[in-house]
């Protein structure tokens, strides 16, 4: 075993856990022997990624995420989503390691793990009982949805990570995010870089190119923007940008000013536009805050920053590892805008 920026680095050929017929199984047999792991990214930002890292990346940090989340021999897990989502694999295996039985199924469960959007699914379901514990991930959660929950009696645990860095903040929403155990962190143009045992140890050989950096003083990003206040972290998107009439606009900081006005949670993606080539489209999950929004922008936001085309959408479609779906979302937008499409930058 061989120790690379702090982190447990196994040897030997990695163990494709998502393809595993049983991929706890094949974590478990991984951890045993001593091999790396192969996971991969959802491709929500990109095309998929395969990612490689000791299981010890994940299995030291096991301890600290069951004492936040108050796992004991008694609690029940409920994973819903598939197992080839890294944040599920990663609940599953946390199960494990604390001796907690988990299941799809959500009957007797005393925790669970949802996406932001997941738990907005759920709770108009009524299916999530007051006292459970719900860990969600995979997208940041705005306070707002963390509010609704806390009012039907639920508690909100709320972490932010992505694949190649493991875990990084935790907090009840994206708002109060303070950096995880043994987690350092530090803004550079604009970018979060964090150094911690957790880190994977990057894309596989032959993966296709993505955001993974590297710094040679064991700081990694994957460039995702954000602010750092003493360990409290603010995490604005990853980086992304549409051209509108020869104007480049970041997505990220964008999205990040209109959900400070915004009552449910927005999302922002480039739909086509047959005179300028592109421009923004705003997808909004609660109808009352189209007025809203668009006022504030004629106010706040540069011609170009403006979005075009808005539409009500209060269940943005999903991958089948719960993350939002953009090119759905941006179809749909197109078929439900209520902006014009002659609007121009």
């Amino acid at each position: 075993m061989n120790l690379l920026n702090g982190v447990n680095r196994c040897d030997g050929e990695p163990v494709d856990v998502a393809v595993a017929p049983d991929p706890v199984a094949a974590f478990w047999h991984a951890h045993r022997n001593a091999r790396p792991i192969a996971v991969h990214t959802s491709g929500t930002t990109g095309r998929p990624r395969t990612v490689l890292r000791s299981t010890a990346s994940w299995t030291d940090s096991f301890g600290f995420a069951a004492a936040r989340l108050g796992l004991s021999q008694t609690s029940r897990f409920h994973i819903p989503g598939p197992l080839s989502a890294t944040m599920n694999l990663f609940a599953a295996c946390l199960a494990g390691f604390s001796g907690v039985g988990w299941s799809p199924d959500p009957a007797g469960a005393t925790h669970c793990t949802l996406t932001p959007s997941g738990l907005a699914r759920a709770l108009g379901t009524g299916r999530l009982r007051p006292g459970l514990v719900v860990l969600v991930a995979g997208d940041g959660l705005n306070r707002g949805l963390r509010d609704e929950a806390v009012g039907q009696g639920l508690r909100i645990e709320h972490y932010y990570g992505a694949t190649e860095l493991s875990l990084v903040a935790w907090g009840s929403c994206r708002d109060d995010l303070r950096l995880f155990d043994r987690v350092e962190a530090r803004i550079s143009d604009g970018c979060i870089w964090v150094r911690s045992p957790w880190l994977s140890d990057g894309p596989a050989p032959g993966s296709p190119p993505g955001p993974w950096r590297l710094a040679g003083d064991g700081f990694a990003s994957v460039g995702d923007r954000g602010r750092l206040d003493d360990h409290r972290l603010c995490v604005a998107g990853r980086e992304g940008s549409i051209t509108t009439g020869g104007v480049t606009v970041e997505l990220a900081p964008l999205a990040a000013r209109l959900r400070a006005v915004a009552t449910g949670e927005i999302h922002l993606v480039g739909i086509p536009h047959r005179v300028v080539g592109e421009v923004l489209a705003c997808a909004v999950t609660r109808s009352d805050d189209i007025e809203a929004l668009r006022s504030w922008s004629q106010a706040h936001l540069s011609a170009a920053e403006r979005p075009r085309a808005w539409a009500y959408i209060d269940e943005p479609p999903l991958t089948a590892a719960g993350k939002l779906d953009t090119a759905a979302l941006a179809a749909l937008i197109r078929e439900h805008r209520t902006a014009l499409e002659d609007d121009r930058p």
